[in-house]
């Protein structure tokens, strides 16, 4: 079965290996990661300095004295 995979390899030379593939999709979630680290770092800082309203679970992280009922 070897001979055949590398045989239809080479009639195909736009075919993938899965060492490639998996380096492909390595990098690739690398830098979907880097992406979200970045932006999560770049809401953090905005949030912090007030140029971008806070949802309610950064509110709730940050001040959570906001939510306490026990003074009704």
């Amino acid at each position: 079965m070897g001979a055949e995979a590398e045989k239809r390899e080479s009639e195909n030379p736009s075919s993938m290996t899965k060492a490639q593939f998996l380096a492909w999709k390595r990098h690739k979630d690398d830098h979907a990661s880097a992406r979200r680290a970045e932006a999560a770092r770049k809401r953090a800082e905005d949030t912090a300095s007030g140029t971008v309203q806070m949802n309610g679970r950064e509110l709730f992280a940050r001040e959570p004295w906001v939510f306490d009922n026990t003074l009704y």
